[in-house]
């Protein structure tokens, strides 16, 4: 035997004895999730853990929904989330907050627009703003870009702020499978724009990172609160599964001073350095809310304020609802029975039909049939002139006919402009004086979808609502096809 093939069979003898020890200091644990989690926490924290000796970690990043539901099946031992648990589902797994990240928006480095506000971004979103020139840049249109998976931990969570619902569907064509992609598609498009995270946008240089009412992203101004987009990263498991025990301590690991270190390496915060802004973040909603005009999530945090997450609190749908009625009904801030039997005082908010210039005739126990916990927003009513237009808040659900209620002296022109029709219930007792005719309804008019047309698009050249367009075509989603007729007004 040479001596240089000797010394090659030692190396290797040595180097599987040494893989060996390391795998059999403990088992193998599998995590699947977001890529904004495996960017910034899993990944180094991983091959820390297993220099330690402490066993092996197989990544599988991908989305935030198929990791939760791999835990859920029992084919993962933990997944990555950037948004606490939503559904029945997730309700009997564990999300434990670990580090805080900022939520980023993300263009083109040569774009000459470096700072928007908070109103500006929820109107992009919605489709209001639609030109770079509107935020002080190139006349070129916004390409604005999302993830398509509607449980998206980054798109779940900015939606969230913003609506006050993770759900809410925005003006945003361009989808991407995840966070990395959706960066790689930014890369190529000087007019793109998207949501990401600080850690993991922070270290690509082919992306600018776009500061929020003048205060840029960065570990300091999430740290204090300054900048208000920020998130919980979590890690999500099941205290039933059978590695229930060293998956927590992978977690200890992660929170550890080591742990801490590489997550600030990635522009994170360690959760136990920020926990002050758990306390902060129904104020912190509310300044949102009130920023871009809509409600914030009263009962429903977006942070966790416990070193490991429990499940949101459903909201008492019965109590909003007759909180709301009350509000109408003009009776003020009322006290609510919990469910406990005690009594707790709550503030009235502004009626929702503040700023209507009319009479409003309805009857309370039937005008808020339709009303849910959560905020909506009516897409382009302000454009249109929808029957919203001049409401400073919620749009409500209620059933019946439109009819506009005849003031009781005539309206100059500035009144005029601001009369809206209210909506009429089954029990709602005649008006004073007859009530304008109602129009003869349109006859349907089509339109055929263009090069370069969205649902967005189409609704907005044709004065009609987003949401009501997709119904009146039997559409499941956004999506439209070249050539496509679509109904944009009902027979």
């Amino acid at each position: 035997m040479s001596l240089r093939f000797a010394r090659l069979f030692t190396a290797t003898l040595i180097g599987l004895s040494a893989s060996a020890t390391v795998l059999a200091a403990g088992p193998q644990l599998v995590w699947r999730g977001d890529i904004t989690t495996a960017r910034g926490v899993v990944t180094d924290v991983a091959k820390a853990w297993e220099k330690a000796g402490k066993g092996k970690i197989e990544l599988q990043p991908f989305n935030t929904a198929s990791g939760i539901d791999a835990v859920v099946k029992g084919t993962a031992d933990l997944a990555g989330s950037a948004r606490p648990a939503v559904g029945a589902a997730e309700q009997s797994l564990t999300f434990t907050p670990v580090a805080w990240d900022a939520l980023v928006m993300v263009t083109y480095p040569s774009n000459p627009v470096s700072n928007i506000t908070l109103k500006q971004l929820h109107e992009i979103y919605m489709g209001h703003i639609t030109n770079w020139k509107e935020l002080g840049g190139n006349d070129a249109p916004i390409n604005l870009y999302a993830v398509a998976s509607p449980a998206d931990g980054v798109e779940y969570s900015m939606r969230r702020l913003l609506f006050g619902r993770g759900n809410q569907p925005v003006a945003a064509p361009r989808l991407y499978v995840n966070v990395a992609k959706l960066e790689e598609g930014v890369t190529l498009d000087k007019q793109g724009l998207g949501a990401s995270t600080l850690a993991g946008a922070s270290a690509n240089k082919k992306v600018k990172i776009l500061s929020i009412d003048g205060v840029a992203p960065s570990m300091s101004t999430v740290g204090s609160g300054a900048y208000p987009l920020y998130t919980e990263l979590y890690l999500v498991t099941n205290d039933s599964g059978p590695k229930a025990a060293e998956v927590k301590d992978f977690i200890s690991f992660v929170t550890s001073s080591q742990g801490s270190s590489l997550l600030r390496s990635h522009s994170l915060v360690p959760y136990a350095d920020g926990a002050a802004l758990a306390s902060k973040d129904a104020a912190r909603r509310a300044a949102i809310a009130s920023t871009v005009g809509t409600r914030a999530n009263v009962g429903q945090p977006m942070t966790t304020p416990t070193a490991v997450a429990a499940a949101p609190k459903p909201v008492d749908t019965a109590k909003e609802t007759a909180l709301a009625k009350a509000q109408v009904a003009g009776k003020g801030a009322k006290a609510a029975k919990t469910t406990k039997g005690s009594v707790a005082a709550t503030t009235a908010e502004p009626s929702q039909f503040a700023r209507v210039v009319a009479s409003v005739s309805t009857t309370a126990h039937m005008g808020f049939a339709g009303v849910r916990s959560e905020a909506f927003t009516v897409s382009d009513n302000a454009k249109i002139g929808g029957r919203f237009a001049k409401v400073r808040a919620d749009a409500v659900t209620v059933r019946g006919k439109v009819v506009a209620k005849a003031a009781s002296k005539p309206a100059d022109a500035s009144e005029k402009s601001t009369a809206i029709a209210t909506p009429k219930v089954a029990e709602a007792k005649p008006a004073a004086k007859p009530a304008r005719a109602a129009e003869k309804p349109a006859a349907t008019r089509t339109y055929k979808v263009a090069a370069g047309d969205t649902l967005y698009s189409i609704a907005k050249k044709n004065a009609v609502d987003v949401n009501k367009l997709r119904a009146m075509n039997g559409l499941k989603d956004n999506n439209v096809r070249l050539g496509q007729v679509l109904k944009v007004s009902a027979r």
